[in-house]
């Protein structure tokens, strides 16, 4: 019997089994009868009409919740991304960078200045430019963001927000406050930098397991918008989840894996700040933008910065582990191209110059014997590949642990145990 047939025969329930009746009954009980059956139908009337009256009125409710639960569902979340905002915004700052401009060259002189010619027979300024290059001539030059992540003022950031050595750094809290910030520590392999300020029970931020985070979910960014639009709030959702990508700046580029693609609007500004979801935890540290497209904006995992503060209350500094090789990844059309014995795993190659060794001397990889052209195909067992590079699979590593290497080597693979560095 098929489905069609069960529904068709379970409908209704069977009619009852009528059972005889005496011929005759008193007129009397006739009329009680009709009376009964008269107050019996008009009872069942009236409870279907009101069933169907409050079924038709339940409809209607339904339909009006149905609509209240629409606008519920948006007022919920404006709310919750407001609730976000007051939570973490007192704990996003604005990181101003200032230089003085006599000390960079060049800076403020006369094109004449240093033409004897001119200072000897039109009274030349070298003289007073001079005395004015000894007077500081600190201006801004730059701005970016960051958040607190302790009471006691230690601040996360971009790295190549704080890089110069010769500007001065000052924090803007947002009530407008301004401390002399220090820089900490720089991570020598990701874009983080953890600075300091003198203050005390100050609002901080927690960070997140970014590795529950799922594309298509709502994050918040919060920063200092170009620079001048303190504690800009903008909205989206994350848009991919470990991409790979080269982030260029001032002092050149570096390779960035496993890092957020968010379309929440990132501006020149906001590098540092915080990427939150809605319930206010960091999942995500601001750092670059696509400026060929619009709102493609990337964000360092949270996981990431929590190895990073570690490191740092552990050691006094970021530390991380440091094998000492070069190399490039392997993909299948490369090997083919190349005609080489794997398609996959890091090949050891040398860079362009003389000094792109290909193993450096006296590294981690060289004490074990790794050489140039060896395929470095597994680390402890994890392949290495496109998906999994050899920085990606270091990451979980720190400095002093030991690992195993499977190589191929001049023909043959061999496995290598390696006591990871650090990295400088």
């Amino acid at each position: 019997m098929d489905n069609q047939d069960t529904i068709q025969n379970t409908s209704h329930a069977p009619l009852p089994e009528l059972k005889p009746q005496s011929p005759q009954m008193p007129g009397n009980k006739i009329i009680v009868l009709i009376v009964v059956l008269s107050l019996m139908f008009g009872s069942v009337g009236g409870a279907a009409g009101s069933f169907y009256l409050l079924k038709s009125k339940q409809g209607q409710k339904l339909l009006y919740d149905g609509q209240a639960i629409s606008r519920s569902i948006t007022v919920n979340e404006d709310s919750a991304v407001i609730d976000v905002v007051k939570q973490a915004g007192p704990a996003v700052v604005s990181i101003v960078i200032s230089k003085d401009l006599n000390k960079i060259p060049g800076y403020g002189l006369s094109p004449f200045d240093s033409d004897p010619f001119f200072n000897f027979f039109y009274g030349g300024s070298g003289s007073q430019n001079n005395q004015q290059s000894s007077k500081p001539n600190v201006q801004e030059i730059g701005a970016g963001s960051g958040f607190l992540v302790s009471a006691d003022g230690l601040i996360l950031t971009n790295k190549h927000v704080v890089s110069e050595s010769d500007a001065s750094y000052t924090v803007i809290t947002s009530d407008g406050k301004k401390y002399d910030a220090k820089v900490m520590a720089e991570d020598p392999v990701n874009d983080f930098a953890i600075v300091k300020i003198d203050i005390k029970d100050a609002h901080y931020l927690k960070l997140a397991d970014s590795s529950k985070i799922q594309t298509g979910q709502r994050v918040v960014a919060i920063g200092n918008s170009l620079g001048q639009y303190q504690n800009t709030v903008t909205t989206g959702i994350i848009s991919g989840i470990g991409r790979k990508i080269t982030a260029g700046g001032n002092d050149g580029s570096e390779q960035l894996s496993g890092v957020i693609q968010t379309d929440a609007a990132i501006n020149p500004g906001n590098s540092g700040g915080p990427l939150l979801n809605l319930n206010g935890e960091v999942v995500g540290i601001n750092t670059a933008i696509d400026q060929q497209g619009q709102l493609v904006g990337f964000a360092i995992p949270a996981n990431d910065a929590v190895k990073a503060l570690d490191s740092f209350n552990k050691n006094g500094k970021i530390t991380r582990a440091f094998l000492g090789v070069r190399y490039l990844i392997l993909t299948k059309d490369l090997a083919a191209q190349q005609k080489l014995p794997k398609d996959y795993g890091a090949l050891i190659v040398r860079g362009q110059t003389v000094t792109d060794f290909a193993v450096q001397p006296g590294s981690p990889a060289d004490k074990a014997g790794l050489m140039e052209n060896d395929i470095i195909l597994e680390v402890n067992g994890k392949q290495v590949n496109e998906d999994n590079t050899l920085t990606d699979l270091l990451k979980d590593y720190n400095v002093g642990d030991s690992i195993s290497l499977k190589v191929y080597h001049k023909g043959d693979e061999k496995t290598v145990n390696v006591v990871l560095g650090e990295s400088k």
